[in-house]
């Protein structure tokens, strides 16, 4: 024990990580940005895509992980002479004040307020409840 003396010695726990309902809501705002990107890309005629990592097995049994170009789909969409603005949380369309799941808009310029609006509204942790149920329904059915 006379070894350990010479050290400075205290009492401490490891945190985890960052609380998970703050991690949900980073999550969140990330992807209202990456669909900010995405609504970019749609006024300008192209398509939004990021770089995703698959992983393979070669003939020889050996993995091999490659970079190909993703595409990421809008959570908007044209329909009744307007646009419709779904929010998600991964694949999942999340519950907008109770039974709505989308929030309508008439022009494609709008969107972008829209955007502004969910992430605000994320930042706010006005999506945690409707997030922990949407979870809470993926578990059930997995």
């Amino acid at each position: 024990m006379s070894q350990l003396t010479k050290f400075n010695l205290t009492t401490v726990s490891k945190s985890l990580g960052d609380d998970p309902i703050t991690a949900r809501r980073a999550k969140l705002m990330a992807a209202v940005d990456e669909q900010g990107r995405v609504l970019a890309a749609v006024k300008a005629g192209t398509e939004y895509r990021v770089n995703a990592r698959r992983v393979s097995k070669a003939e020889d049994g050996e993995r091999k992980v490659a970079d190909h170009a993703k595409i990421v789909r809008p959570w908007f969409f044209q329909k009744d002479n307007g646009w419709y603005v779904h929010c998600r949380y991964g694949s999942r369309i999340l519950n907008l004040h109770g039974k709505s799941n989308a929030i309508f808009v008439e022009k494609l310029d709008e969107v972008e307020n829209v955007l502004a609006a969910l992430k605000a509204a994320a930042k706010d942790g006005e999506f945690d409840k409707a997030i922990s149920m949407t979870m809470r329904t993926a578990t059930k059915a997995g």
